[in-house]
């Protein structure tokens, strides 16, 4: 607590570990040296050694891509992929290429884990929080809660990363609570004496096995699922919770050639330096608009705005919508996608290249995943 309470600047804090300390202070008898912290220093000094590394990740350089594209654009990201094929691992290393907090927001991070208790030695979070709850996780444990409400995992993930495993396991009410939270990036608990209100600008990231035995179209796997329950299986995913997902890729065990190779691949932060120049480019294309910072915040009229195509583009847009079946809500999300795909080869228009690529990430919209 006392390294809490000296991030704030013009404070002297002492820390005292009992009464006795407390009055030998007064009375003169003993004195205590208060505790400095140099919050930039602090801020700083672990800023570019992340626990997890993507240098760690054998094979799938497709979906490190598709990591790096959700981690410039800010998108929300589900991963889907029969048992053992990394995605766990590959969600856990996104904080790790995204942008370094500034120091606003690793103020406001470390005030909300402050809040509910979460701080232990560390005096200021440097490194953006990765909240991972267990499916059997509450709608209060969610969203916060309680006589005296306390922040919930979306706001413990507010400047960082939520990540919810076995998505389709999560009660269906659960993730209903989630919609407006991602649509406002704050979160509103309302009780009879005061309203609270909570940060809780995050990015989701998701993940399934694409049928309840976890294999999908694989003659070789051990267990099969009949159409209707993979149907069953699927529908457990929230329409309006997979609008605010922009990206949909699926997930293929890694080869053993893959797994054995001791050559190490690129590094977060190599990763990481594409996708703050990307990030840059955005802030200064929305430096005219509040509270929009980076493309999966654009709304219809920014996307119309500034995801202009050009008719070979645009061609090859319709083109796809009809031969994949892709549903009308696909295509504002490939427009946002490609935007960012654009932003990362630092291009200023949107061209075919780059729709192709975001066509690829909407799998879920296909016919034969959702109806």
């Amino acid at each position: 607590m006392v390294k809490e309470a000296a991030i704030v600047d013009g404070l002297n804090v002492y820390g005292i570990e009992n009464v006795t300390q407390v009055i030998d202070f007064f009375e003169g008898k003993g004195t205590i040296e208060p505790t400095i912290i140099n919050t930039r220093e602090e801020f700083y000094k672990n800023l570019d050694f992340p626990d997890f590394d993507f240098s760690d990740v054998k094979g799938q350089e497709s979906i490190k891509r598709c990591m790096e594209i959700a981690a410039a654009g800010g998108h929300n990201i589900i991963l889907i992929g029969p048992p053992g094929s990394g995605k766990t691992m590959l969600a856990k290393r996104l904080p790790s290429i995204l942008p370094p907090m500034t120091l606003k927001e690793a103020l406001e991070t470390t005030k909300i884990h402050s809040v509910a208790g979460k701080i232990k030695d560390a005096g200021l979070m440097s490194q953006r929080p990765f909240r991972s709850p267990h499916h059997t996780a509450s709608s209060v444990s969610l969203v916060g809660g309680g006589s005296y409400p306390q922040p919930g995992e979306i706001s413990l993930s507010h400047n960082g990363v939520l990540f919810l495993d076995e998505l389709p396991e999560f009660k269906r009410e659960v993730l209903e609570v989630m919609r407006q939270p991602l649509e406002d990036r704050e979160v509103t608990i309302s009780r009879a004496k005061f309203t609270i209100t909570y940060p809780s600008s995050f990015m989701l990231v998701a993940s399934m096995n694409p049928s309840p035995s976890g294999y999908f179209n694989d003659p070789d796997a051990p267990v099969r699922s009949s159409p209707m329950e993979m149907q069953r299986y699927l529908s457990k995913i929230s329409g309006p919770l997979l609008d605010r997902i922009d990206i949909h890729v699926e997930v293929t065990p890694v080869p053993f050639e893959k797994l054995t190779e001791t050559r190490k691949g690129e590094s977060s932060f190599e990763i990481r330096k594409r996708v703050t120049s990307a990030r840059e480019i955005q802030s200064k294309r929305f430096e005219a608009f509040e509270n929009i910072h980076y493309n999966a915040q654009m709304g219809s009229k920014l996307v119309r705005e500034f995801c202009e195509l050009e008719p070979s583009s645009l061609e090859l847009l319709k083109i796809a919508m009809e031969k994949l079946n892709l549903s009308a809500r696909a295509y504002d999300r490939i427009l946002k996608v490609s935007r960012t795909i654009a932003d990362l080869e630092a291009s200023e228009k949107v061209e075919s290249v780059h729709i192709a690529e975001a066509i690829q990430y909407r799998s879920l919209d296909r016919e034969g995943w959702l109806g």
